[in-house]
């Protein structure tokens, strides 16, 4: 099996059917998955947010557009990375492709080489940045158990307040703090409470 084997695939969204299969069978050729569809309608309809992908996609095509398809997933906090492909490429183009997040935007025919390098390295980046959404999205769940006077006081400890100042900022008593924290590392089954508030620092989260 060759290094660029992963669990990650790759989508095709173009309505030029040589398009679709010349793609399929230089990705297959270093065993990578690859899924086509001639529209993105079609995409949208079928594909599974949750597994890691690339998507490549053409600028020009009947119903929504490669712009309107990237900003639709954008909208949906899909974080595959997107590389566009067109036969009708221009600088500004390329420049609104990728300052909406685009990773690269390759003209056609496109080079079999360039295509699979850029498509190699982007499936790598996609299985880190599904991973990443991924434990996002358990933290918040984890969360989701705490009451507002706890993600009040977990606020406080993620901005790397003590016990004593957290009981003074919100007029209790340390003892009720300590409650409040064996509480959250509890509901949210933290190893302790550093871990969480490195996950909720990692990941962003507001909390």
């Amino acid at each position: 099996m060759t290094e660029s084997a992963t669990t990650a695939v790759v989508h095709v969204v173009d309505d030029d059917e040589d398009v679709r299969q010349s793609l399929i069978f230089l990705l297959q050729s270093v065993e990578i998955v690859a899924l086509t569809y001639p529209n993105s309608s079609s995409f949208l309809e079928e594909f599974d947010p949750d597994e890691p992908a690339v998507v490549i996609v053409d600028v020009r095509m009947p119903g929504l557009s490669g712009f309107q398809l990237q900003e639709e997933l954008a909208r949906r906090g899909y974080p595959a990375p997107i590389i566009f492909c067109s036969a009708h490429g221009d600088i500004p183009m390329s420049v609104r492709a990728m300052r909406a997040g685009a990773v690269d935007f390759l003209e056609k025919p496109y080079e079999p080489q360039r295509m699979l390098e850029v498509v190699q390295t982007q499936l790598r980046a996609a299985e880190e940045a599904f991973a990443l959404r991924a434990g996002r999205k358990q933290v918040e769940v984890r969360l989701e158990s705490l009451t507002p006077r706890e993600r009040e006081v977990l606020r406080l400890v993620v901005d790397g307040l003590p016990s004593q100042t957290i009981a003074r900022r919100l007029g209790t008593s340390v003892k009720t703090v300590d409650v409040h924290r064996a509480r959250i590392k509890a509901k949210t089954e933290a190893e302790n409470l550093g871990t969480l508030v490195r996950d909720v620092l990692l990941h962003r989260i507001s909390v």
